[in-house]
């Protein structure tokens, strides 16, 4: 790698070598905040940032982001998870702790279209995405000199109606237990239910937002005979309910009956790969609560 992304990428590292994060969510009263503020005080944290939002003061769901730094993180973070365990249980609450230096590790899986990927991977070679990506998966083998040129595997796993269960068979088994996450950059292939069930809100996709309207293929011709005027992408988590998981990020252009179809589609494009990494970003920073169908997302 060239040495600017190895410098960027050793800065990015020391600010998160005593950093950690915590994630809360539970039913909302008075009080939560001093107790878990007064909890890591006592642990020797040092809270750099604190986001939160109550869905409703009264009774609703109350969700907040701490990241805080630790001198001795390898010895006081295991403290910090063992005695949290007393305040979680006080306000019936759903959290999870992360340690900012340990990268999150990626799989990316892509079909033809090249403008998803290549954003990811420009932004992870500039230290824009702090992860690891580990491989690159593809039904096609179009783009493996492009991502073998960045030092990263590439593993082309064909996929036809009648091998669909045996293509996702060696994706898992390729997979194994060597990435905490996935992502779907314009991979045109429906992922089955066993196979989202490994990864809760740890899939996530991009996809036009012409949803519900102009299903199928070339959504984008279809806008154009319907004379559209917004056009935009959404990038959400993969559920079972198809392009109907919970949203992390969304945008939007406006267009007009001068622009034709091959500028709505570029321009399709440009908003789809800026949506999708930003959804990834925050995933990666753990910016992001799921309630529901619903995110919560402190950027």
């Amino acid at each position: 790698m060239p040495a600017q992304y190895n410098s960027v990428v050793a800065a990015v590292n020391n600010k998160n070598a005593n950093r950690a994060r915590m994630l809360i969510s539970c039913p909302d009263r008075p009080g939560i905040v001093s107790a878990v503020s007064q909890f890591l005080y006592e642990h020797g944290a040092n809270i750099i940032q604190s986001d939160q939002y109550t869905m409703d003061p009264e009774g609703g769901m109350f969700f907040i982001r701490f990241e805080f730094e630790l001198k001795d993180m390898d010895r006081e973070l295991p403290v910090i998870v063992e005695d949290f365990t007393r305040v979680a249980d006080r306000f019936d609450m759903k959290w999870h702790t992360f340690r900012a230096s340990r990268k999150k590790r990626i799989a990316i899986f892509v079909s033809k279209e090249d403008h998803c990927l290549m954003e990811l991977l420009w932004q992870w070679q500039s230290g824009e995405l702090d992860a690891d990506i580990s491989m690159v998966i593809s039904n096609h083998n179009d783009m493996r000199e492009q991502v073998e040129s960045f030092g990263i595997p590439y593993h082309h796993i064909p996929v036809t109606a009648d091998t669909k269960a045996e293509a996702e068979r060696k994706q898992i088994e390729v997979i194994a237990d060597k990435v905490d996450m996935i992502v779907l950059a314009r991979y045109m292939q429906i992922v089955s239910p066993k196979f989202i069930e490994q990864f809760p809100n740890r899939i996530i996709n991009i996809h036009h937002s012409f949803l519900p309207a102009f299903i199928g293929g070339k959504p984008y011709a279809q806008a154009y005979q319907r004379g559209v005027k917004i056009i935009g992408a959404t990038a959400h988590y993969v559920t079972e309910e198809l392009d109907g998981g919970p949203i992390i990020e969304q945008d939007v252009q406006r267009v007009t009956h001068r622009h034709n179809v091959d500028e709505l589609k570029r321009m399709g494009r440009t908003i789809e790969k800026v949506v999708l990494a930003r959804a990834v970003k925050w995933h990666l920073e753990d910016r992001i609560l799921v309630h529901q169908n619903k995110t919560v997302v402190f950027n």
